[in-house]
């Protein structure tokens, strides 16, 4: 089964999207444990700055997956859920099954590391909250995924009662 869903996104042209969403949340996961396991301070800086690259990476993504999602709206009928989900059948189960288990580690990991060490006051721990940022990287890499290579319904033009008529 793992074979046949590589090769799936092997074949895919994109991706490149799934391969940096793995890749991202496999570095995420090693760094966030290894900085609430040790907790030294260069594991708390490398923790820090792994999830704030992320969160940055995330962030582009998903801006340029709402922007391309717009441009897509003109001809296409997108909802939120499907864009960001992968829902409704707008992505190869392959995809679908990846990227979204991508952010489910994402957010697993990030609240078991922000929680394992809670206090916020400046003491032991505060660092690992920053985890707490990195789901934008799947969020907006399944957006970016979606919105470029995603398949959805046409939209239906609709005659709305403000609509002038051509006689």
């Amino acid at each position: 089964m793992i074979e046949t869903m590589q090769a799936d996104i092997e074949q895919s042209s994109s991706g490149g999207i799934v391969r940096l969403n793995v890749i991202g949340t496999a570095v995420f996961v090693v760094s966030s444990v290894v900085a609430a396991v040790v907790f030294n301070n260069p594991t708390r800086v490398t923790g820090v700055v792994v999830a704030l690259v992320l969160f940055a990476v995330g962030i582009f993504a998903f801006l340029w997956s709402y922007w391309t999602a717009v441009q897509r709206s003109r001809t296409d009928n997108i909802a939120v859920a499907q864009l960001y989900f992968l829902s409704g059948g707008t992505a190869p189960k392959s995809v679908q099954r990846t990227m979204n288990y991508a952010l489910m580690v994402q957010v697993l990991c990030s609240l078991a590391t922000a929680l394992s060490r809670s206090t916020t006051d400046g003491r032991a721990g505060s660092t690992l909250a920053f985890g707490i940022l990195v789901p934008m990287f799947g969020l907006g890499l399944n957006g970016l995924w979606c919105a470029t290579y995603g398949t959805f319904e046409p939209r239906v033009a609709e005659n709305s009662p403000n609509t002038p008529r051509v006689p």
